[in-house]
């Protein structure tokens, strides 16, 4: 049996997978939590398994998903996590799994995908979705055309409209060090100003 931790902060969704995954002979739903908080703290106590891990909760939760993944896998024999989200951008997904995330995989996906993905994590066995695997082998294939973390971070920060001084407070960074990042982002998108880089990462699927 496959005990389960359902952690997102929208009462229905949690409501929705827990009708999915109760209809396999091999799970059990053992937990819910509405914060990130809430599911380290639950995903610590024995008898998790997977825990099904949303990105983003509501203002009740000072941290997000990718952040409650990081301190759950950091300890010893924790459970696994899979991100189960609506967004696939690399802003999303790269922090995610550098926090330790096992899987990723789209609310979208059919319940039989959804099935298979906990099935995977909880062997230990990687589980993404296509757009999402697709992205990451481009990566690999593409390594000096990709944006690294930081770089995503910033040019998200970027798209949301905030000055290079505001980023730079943000990510307690000196401007110098934005902008340098932002020239290596033109240069790995082949524009030259802060919009462009903004609408062709969109484009790409980089940023939200």
């Amino acid at each position: 049996m496959i005990r389960l931790l359902i952690a997102d902060d929208h009462p229905v969704v949690r409501a929705g997978l827990r009708a999915v995954l109760e209809s396999e002979p091999d799970f059990a739903i053992v937990a819910e939590a509405a914060t990130a908080e809430r599911a380290v703290e639950l995903a610590a106590e024995p008898g998790v398994d997977v825990v099904l891990m949303d990105l983003q909760f509501g203002p009740g939760s000072a941290m997000n998903g990718a952040q409650a993944t990081a301190a759950i896998t950091a300890r010893a024999g924790a459970p696994r996590v899979l991100v189960v989200t609506t967004y696939d951008s690399d802003a999303d997904t790269l922090p995610a799994l550098e926090a330790g995330a096992t899987g990723y995989l789209l609310k979208d996906a059919p319940p039989e995908e959804l099935a298979q993905a906990v099935r995977a994590a909880a062997a230990g066995r990687s589980a993404l979705a296509a757009s999402v695997a697709d992205r990451l082998l481009e990566r690999m294939r593409t390594p000096a055309a990709a944006l690294s973390a930081r770089e995503t971070e910033v040019l998200g920060l970027v798209a949301d409209g905030l000055t290079n001084q505001q980023v730079s407070q943000r990510l307690h960074l000196s401007q110098a060090t934005v902008k340098s990042h932002l020239v290596h982002i033109y240069t790995k998108l082949g524009v030259d100003s802060r919009t462009a880089a903004v609408r062709e990462a969109r484009g790409r699927g980089l940023i939200r």
